[in-house]
C-alpha cells in the first residue's frame, strides 16, 4: 500500500511548494491520531508516508500561506483496499479547494 498527494495552487496556476501536511487515522473511539507529517516538495508532492493501512484517514494540510479563507483543509478518506496506491490530490484557489481520488 503506498499513499501520496499533491497540492496545486490555481490562484498561481502551479504546485504549491512547502506547504505542511500531516497523516492521522481515525482509532475505534473515534479520536485521531497522528501518523507522520512533511511538506510537499518543489512539484507540490508529498508521497513518503508509512502506509496506514485499512480504515479511516485524514490529510491536514495547513493552507493559510495560500488561503486566508481556508487556513486549514482536513480531507479525511477510507482505505478499503490496502494494497493499492492511494493518491489524494488538493486543488486549492483563495476562496475554494477541490480533491479527488488519484492515480
Amino acid at each position: 500500500m503506498s499513499l501520496s498527494t499533491h497540492v496545486l495552487d490555481a490562484a498561481v496556476g502551479r504546485p504549491a511548494e512547502g506547504v505542511p501536511v500531516r497523516l492521522e487515522s481515525r482509532a475505534a473511539d473515534g479520536s485521531w491520531k497522528p501518523v507522520a507529517a512533511g511538506r510537499t516538495d518543489a512539484d507540490g508532492r508529498f508521497g513518503d508516508w508509512p502506509a496506514p493501512g485499512a480504515g479511516v484517514h485524514r490529510l491536514i494540510f495547513e493552507t493559510e500561506r495560500i488561503s486566508a479563507f481556508y487556513p486549514e483543509v482536513a480531507v479525511a478518506f477510507t482505505i478499503s483496499e490496502p494494497e493499492r496506491h492511494h493518491h489524494i490530490p488538493l486543488l486549492l484557489s483563495p476562496f475554494a479547494y477541490s480533491t479527488y481520488r488519484g492515480s
